[in-house]
């Protein structure tokens, strides 16, 4: 019988239910029917693809499929329940009811899917006949559960399946009314969100893009704002543009202004930021987010704790023991419920916390860019680019991850006195020894924490050391190859990577230790407590044993997260404390110059009774002394004076770059700078030309014009919208400084300070920049500038000269040319070096008709480059897409040992969860279910047996921790071998375009993550799976229908994770990719600090940097929200899987299964849900964190330089005994996708002697020298020295048998002796020999530590023109038979240029010397000439002859140089240029003869 006679059938349950069923058949063959139709009324073809627009769309497919597998486990539990009591009416009925319902909610979500998507844009209703069922659901539930509570109370039955059918069902369909019922309220919201752009067009496109900000709270709740990120993902690959702009409060924008005001107002206004006062700014900025995440730790600590609380009363129930009636069911709510919530605390907890560390993280960031745009040039000398960009990279870092363990310290003590309540009520007075036992092992955190303080400060400071060498060498690349010094420096890379790396293997064993004695603690606990209640007679049950055990489960924890915990926080108090030190160092003073406005006098620059010096804290010896000098507008300002004797650091005292002792400085109006040393920056020249002004396109041309840059741009593939590489890598130095003259000359500033402009461009175009630029395009500017070059001091309308940082002459050249020794001296050199051309005019007159152009050798015209392909040499970095390989994995994984530890690993896991399973099985199954039972075994045999097993627990994880320990160090180390050695080999062309941020990322960032991070996350993985797969075997153990329920939910979460993951993977790729312009931009910023002062751009790069760091941030906001995303949704489905295996546990007949063991189950169940989103949790982090090391054997695989040493072909030791070098056919190209540089070459440069190359800027004479050193192959053609091919021998046999002199001199940090020999090959007094024939002998016995007198970062403090005499000094150490001189003497003056000529005459004299030179007076004394044109030969002879030509390249050269340096004579301004060269020629012809 369906129902009772005499009872009313709407009041029977069985009843409704039958008939709902027959309702559910009818609406089945209904939908299925609408849907038929569906399908063949909408032409695909003409409905576009629409995003989805009815209201909670994604939200109510969820509800129907939870709906349909609801109704699947309710089928399921059904044949369970009933399978041994064989079926009735009643019974048939639920089970139909439970299968249609199953079915029609599967059809339901198939018919949303299929038919909602494809709905037009105007229509945003659901299917009425969707809405119409879901009301009459949702009335038919409310009401079948009213009957139901009615019917049950009447009859005091125990059947609960209709009753919790009908209560979710009524749930459910409440909320698929709300959403059928309301789709004119979404109509309108949409329509409303149509018109508000053009009622408020003032609306930014960046605040709309936010997906968080305009979130609803339901969509914040589940996370569901990032839905269509993750969905993006899951069909594309995604890209920066497709992560969502972040909200305005986590901008970077609006908290660092916020930061920087509050770290002011707590150092009172003055610079002494103290790291308590920093951490009190930071929290300032975050502590919403601090409240926040407190409050729902809390709740959600608490409510973990409500299944070791209700787990003894499960047991007595199983047991038969009935309180009151449904006491099951109330349990199960209880234990689902307290789980949900703690499932929503949690993940919002750790997601807010991420936020604020995301939020602190961009702003202390900003805050150490704003200290390196202002930190005074002394207080840099103490910090260099790399230890600043460490402070970036790795500090900043550390403090904003330090906001996972926030609240770690008092979630401890709360969590510890809620354990030792319960185990109190369980245990009664044995929570004494627990309470003691807890005390002890958190007292032993105190020394653990003072030793890990220590090991990370040291690791800290030599990875400090480390990273500031590796900066330096990546800068200085192309010298180090040049000499042969870059497997030298590789090893001084190892060596502090093995200080490095000797602090890294204390920190891991100790790490290791650590975890020994934390994973011990609970075991150790639980111990002390069991054995104290067996001492004191406390009768043991297994109910009160299995809740003991769930408390000191959820107690293991936090205890084993403190150290952890103490760790990262003596990290980041030390992270503090660096950046904290760093933002105290002294600011340029910006009270040293008086800056005034245009128009207010006469006066453009006044320098007043100045004493300057580099060291504030020198008390006598300044670098300036007493300097009085007036420029009143208009007026051109010449700087002159020997190396060293303080040309440039009078420009920088008046950029205010120097400590002014005494005096006063006052500039009037804008300034521009041009420095000695370019600094560009990476991107395109347009954009450095401009340097952050709009656009004016006739000055832009004029000024293109007089920097004689046009031919340049035509040459390059993309004219000036070429990208340049790292300070302009792929420009030659004179390239570097015009475009530099060009964006001072663009910013139309007041006054204009040129420090040595013509030092790095040929004779001819530094003729026409000081013409056009200085003469006529400056004309009413004012300008000082620096020279080493007398030709262009007459025309100044003040010459100051210096010595020793003195003013010892100052006036017109006329005037003080006879007034001193010091201006007579630089003239006299300067003569002298003109009379060379007297020799040429005397010698070898016979031929006349020698110059040759074009013809040289069969070289015709230029070879076809039509075919090359256009692209720019700097590229976007790489970066891997889709899914991280296995061999990545297993690459790592059997990088140590071969992968030898990895199974011993993985069976001492193995053998630890086997342990510790074993221990709580036999501590549930030998106690009695309860006081009334016998116990199973004796007390001491009960403990003796836990201990056994715990200790074995015990011995197992120190056994792991070691191995994971040696394992890892292991592979760090060689994964850092594999990749520097990689990077140190590779050739110059992926220096050139690849910018230093991005190696330093991975040697920094990277390498961090492969030292102590990714060891960590692999062990993290295994073993969470093997605890997960020992919780499933417990609780299928116990009842081994629960399969059933794991298989499709352990579907649905692999299904989640797989859609998940391409989402996670890639904005983890972004993250590491968006990172690297981060510090390129902060490492480019530091270089240039001096020239982005002077222009007063700080704003527009702080501006830069920001939205840099907003970029970085929002891929890694969206993957902490996305990993919360997958989180909520999995821990769902864990606590679904819970409650249905309660449910089951409570509806088999009793006695069915033995209680205790059930208990255990559910005490292992209760972390369920937590050890599910581990496992996912660690998988997803996992994938996040192996892309450091996918990125490192990125780099680890770069294409290697051709062989060092080439055994079978090694040149004698001899070589080169001639030095004749043989040039056939030379093509060069920079890459394979730019065009030819040198076209074509054939020439012989004869052994013994002196060949100068000259020719117009970017012409490829620097290109020559390259090949010639093999930093860049030839395309075609080749290179004998001696007659050996030099593309057939090593490149260290080449490169150790020539020397160069660079165009950019060079010093590194260290001292003056490992500057000169950093081989270590020489004596001292070889050392002395060769400082004293370079005339820096007198300058070094002079400094206190002689040769061990320290060099700073990059040789800053020594002048630019000591640096190139100590580059002289390495070569005469060195003495080869081939010199390479690359416009060697550019930045020093005429007299020091001569002497560096004698001095190479003099001890090269059997060399071949090739010299570059832009001083026509450094190659007139050459025996041969080279004059390259854009790639070719246009002449190659003799000066002499091809002087005598006066229609040559070269005699046009040497023509404009004269009358440059001729026009302060009588006759220079009635005659032509022509004339000039004639009269100056005659007149040093007849004073020869």
């Amino acid at each position: 019988m369906l129902y009772n006679s005499t009872m009313n059938p709407l009041l029977n349950p069985i009843f409704l239910h039958a008939c709902a069923a027959s309702i559910q058949f009818l609406f089945l063959i209904l939908i299925l029917i609408s849907w038929v139709w569906n399908r063949f009324k909408i032409d695909r073809t003409l409905v576009p693809k629409q995003s989805i627009g009815c209201l909670f769309y994604k939200q109510t497919l969820f509800c129907c499929l939870v709906l349909s597998l609801f109704n699947l486990v309710l089928c399921f539990l059904n044949s369970f329940y009933w399978y041994r009591n064989g079926w009735t009416d009643e019974k048939i009925v639920t089970l139909l009811h439970a299968v249609l319902g199953s079915l029609v909610w599967l059809v339901v979500s198939i018919y949303l899917h299929t038919i909602v998507v494809n709905l037009s844009t105007e229509s945003r209703k659901y299917p009425t006949v969707i809405r119409v069922w879901w009301v009459f659901f949702f009335t038919v539930s409310c009401y079948s559960l009213v009957v139901d509570y009615v019917y049950y109370k009447r009859i005091h039955d125990s059947i609960p399946m209709l009753f919790v059918s009908d209560s979710v069902s009524s749930i459910m369909g409440l909320f698929l009314c709300f959403v059928g019922l309301s789709h004119k309220t979404e109509e309108v919201s949409q329509n409303h969100n149509l018109e508000q752009p053009l009622l408020n067009s003032s609306v930014s496109r960046g605040d709309a893009e936010s997906t968080y900000e305009n979130a609803s709270f339901f969509s914040l709740l589940t996370f569901s704002w990032m839905s269509s990120v993750i969905a993006k993902g899951n069909k594309k690959a995604l890209d920066l543009e497709d992560v969502p702009q972040l909200a305005s409060i986590d901008s970077v924008r609006r908290v660092y202004p916020v930061l920087l005001n509050k770290v002011e107002s707590l150092s009172n206004g003055e610079n002494q930021i103290t790291s308590f006062a920093l951490t009190k700014a930071l929290l300032y900025i975050v502590w919403k987010e601090v409240v926040i995440t407190g409050l729902l730790a809390l709740v959600s600590s608490l409510c973990s704790f409500v299944g070791p609380y209700l787990i003894e009363e499960f047991v007595q129930y199983l047991n038969g023991q009935r309180d009151y009636k449904n006491q099951g069911f109330v349990l199960v709510a209880a234990f689902l419920v307290s789980k949900i919530i703690a499932c929503f605390t949690q993940r919002h907890w750790y997601f807010k916390l991420q936020q604020a560390g995301i939020r602190a993280w961009t702003a202390i960031v900003a805050m150490i860019y704003q200290k390196g745009l202002t930190i005074s040039g002394q207080s840099k000398q103490g910090n260099s680019s790399g230890e600043i960009i460490n402070f970036m990279a790795v500090d900043a870092q550390r403090i904003g991850d330090y906001a996972w363990y926030m609240h770690d310290f008092w979630l401890v003590f709360v969590q510890v006195g809620v354990a030792l309540w319960l185990l109190y009520k369980n245990l009664g007075l044995a929570f004494i020894a627990s309470l003691i036992a807890t005390i002890i092992v958190l007292l032993a955190n105190l020394p653990l924490g003072h030793i890990q303080e220590k090991l990370q400060d040291d690791l800290m400071k030599s990875k400090d050391k480390r990273m500031k060498s590796t900066s330096e060498i990546l800068r200085n690349m192309r010298i180090l190859k040049l000499q042969g010094w870059e497997m030298k420096f590789l090893s001084k890379i190892i060596k502090l990577r093995d200080e490095e790396e000797g602090a890294l293997k204390k920190y891991m064993y100790t790490l290791s230790m650590t975890s020994f004695i934390f994973w011990g603690a609970p075991i150790v606990v639980a111990v002390a407590t069991f054995a104290t209640c067996l001492f004191v007679g406390i009768p043991l049950e297994s109910g009160k044993v299995l809740s003991a055990l769930a408390t000191f489960k959820i107690l293991q924890e936090p205890i084993y997260n403190l150290p952890d915990s103490i760790s990262v926080f003596f990290q980041t108090k030390v992270s503090l404390g660096r950046i904290a030190t760093y933002l105290r160092l002294n600011d340029i003073d910006p009270c040293a110059v008086n800056k005034v406005t245009r128009g207010s006098s006469e006066v453009a620059v006044e320098i007043i009774n100045g004493n300057f010096s580099w060291d504030s804290n020198a008390s006598s010896n300044h670098t300036l002394k007493d300097i009085n000098v007036r420029v009143n507008h208009g007026m051109r300002v010449a700087i002159c004076g020997t190396v060293g004797s303080g040309k440039s650091s009078l420009l920088s005292c008046i950029l205010g770059e120097v400590a002014k002792i005494s005096g006063s400085v006052k500039v009037e109006g804008s300034k521009a700078y041009v420095a000695q040393s370019p600094w560009i920056q990476s991107g395109k020249i347009e954009d450095n030309i401009l340097f952050g002004r709009e656009m004016d396109r006739e000055r832009y041309e004029k000024v293109l014009e007089a920097c004689s840059l046009k031919k340049d741009l035509e040459i390059l593939s993309f004219g000036d919208q070429t990208v340049i590489g790292e300070r302009g890598i792929n420009l030659s130095g004179g390239q570097k400084q015009r475009i530099q003259i060009a964006r001072a000359l663009y910013q139309d500033a007041d006054v204009y300070l040129f420090d040595d402009p013509f030092s790095a461009v040929d004779a001819h175009t530094g003729s026409h920049i000081f013409n056009e630029c200085m003469l006529k395009f400056l004309d009413s500017k004012t300008v000082i500038y620096i020279t080493h070059q007398v030709e262009f001091l007459p025309a100044a309308d003040l010459i100051l000269v210096l010595r020793d940082g003195r003013i010892t002459q100052a006036g017109k050249y006329n005037d003080i040319l006879n007034s001193g020794s010091d201006f007579m001296d630089l003239v006299s050199a300067h003569k002298e070096a003109l009379s060379a051309i007297d020799a040429i005019g005397t010698t070898d007159q016979e031929q006349t008709d020698a110059s040759k152009k074009n013809t040289i050798n069969g070289q015709n015209g230029k070879p076809d480059d039509s075919s090359v392909s256009k692209a720019q040499l700097v590229q976007e970095e790489e970066r891997e897409k889709g899914r991280v390989g296995f061999s990545v994995y297993w690459k790592y994984i059997t990088t140590a040992y071969g992968g030898a530890l990895a199974p011993l690993i993985l069976l001492v896991v193995i053998l630890f969860q086997t342990l510790q399973i074993g221990s709580n099985y036999w501590m549930a199954w030998a106690s009695p279910v309860s006081a009334n039972d016998p116990a199973p075994v004796s007390g001491s045999t009960l403990i003796i047996v836990y201990v056994a097993l715990a200790a074995g627990c015990a011995i197992c994880v120190l056994a792991r921790g070691l191995l994971i320990a040696t394992t890892a160090y292991k592979a760090a180390t060689i994964l850092f071998h594999q990749m520097h050695l990689a990077i140190f080999r590779s050739p110059m062309s992926f220096f050139d375009s690849t910018p230093s941020g991005r190696i330093l990322n991975r040697a920094s960032t990277d390498q961090s993550a492969v030292d102590l991070q990714i060891p960590y996350q692999v062990a993290s993985f295994v073993f969470a799976i093997i605890q997960l797969l020992g919780i499933i075997v417990v609780m299928s153990q116990c009842a081994w229908q629960v399969i059933i329920i794991f298989i499709p939910v352990a579907g649905m979460c692999i299904w989640l994770q797989q859609y998940y993951l391409p989402s996670a993977r890639e904005m983890a790729r972004l993250v590491g990719v968006c990172k690297g312009p981060v510090i390129q931009n902060f490492a480019e910023t530091i270089s240039g600090s001096v020239t982005i002062r002077s222009f007063d751009q700080q704003a527009r790069f702080q501006d830069t940097n920001l939205k840099l760091n907003d970029d970085f941030a929002r891929p890694k906001f969206h993957a902490a929200a996305a990993m919360e995303w997958l989180g909520i949704r999995l821990d769902m489905l864990s606590s679904f899987t819970f409650a249905v295996f309660l449910i089951f546990l409570i509806s088999i007949p009793e006695g069915t299964i033995d209680p205790s063991i059930a208990g255990l189950a559910a005490t292992y169940g209760l972390t369920l849900n937590t050890l599910q989103g581990w496992v996912v949790w660690t998988l997803t982090n996992l994938e996040n964190k192996i892309i450091s090391v996918e990125r490192i054997f990125q780099y680890s695989s770069i294409p290697s330089e051709p062989p060092l040493v080439i055994e079978s072909n090694r040149p004698n030791d001899q070589w080169p005994s001639q030095g004749e070098v043989d040039i056939h056919h030379l093509q060069v190209r920079y890459a394979p996708h730019m065009p030819l540089v040198l076209r074509g070459l054939t020439c012989t440069f004869n052994g013994g002697k002196k060949t100068g190359i000259v020719g117009r800027t970017g012409s490829g004479k620097s290109t020559l020298i390259q090949t010639l050193f093999r930093l860049v192959e030839p395309s075609a053609g080749q290179i004998l020295i001696d007659g050996i091919n030099i593309s057939t021998i090593g490149l260290h046999d080449l490169r150790s048998r020539l020397s160069i002199i660079p165009q950019d001199p060079t010093m590194f940090e260290g001292t003056i002796r490992s500057n000169l020999d950093p081989l270590e090959e020489y004596t001292d007094d070889q050392i002395w020999e060769a400082l004293d024939k370079c005339q820096l002998g007198d300058e070094v016995r002079s400094k206190e530590g002689k040769l061990d007198s320290p060099v700073t970062e990059n040789g800053e403090n020594w002048s630019v023109g000591q640096r190139q005499l100590v580059c002289l000094g390495r070569v005469l150490l060195k003495k080869t038979k081939v010199l390479v001189l690359d416009e060697a003497t550019a930045s020093v003056d005429t007299a020091t240029d001569g002497m560096i000529q004698q001095t190479l005459g003099k001890h090269f004299t059997d060399s071949t010397v090739i010299m570059i030179a832009h001083r026509i007076t450094s190659v007139l004394d050459s025996d041969m000439v080279l004059v390259l044109e854009q790639g070719l030969i246009d002449e190659y002879d003799s000066p002499t002859k091809l002087l005598e030509d006066k229609s040559s390249s070269f005699a046009k050269l040497v023509a404009e140089y004269i009358s440059e340096s001729c026009q302060n004579e009588p006759f220079s301004s009635n005659m032509g240029v022509d004339d000039k060269f004639s009269k100056f020629y005659i007149l040093h012809s007849v004073d020869q003869l």
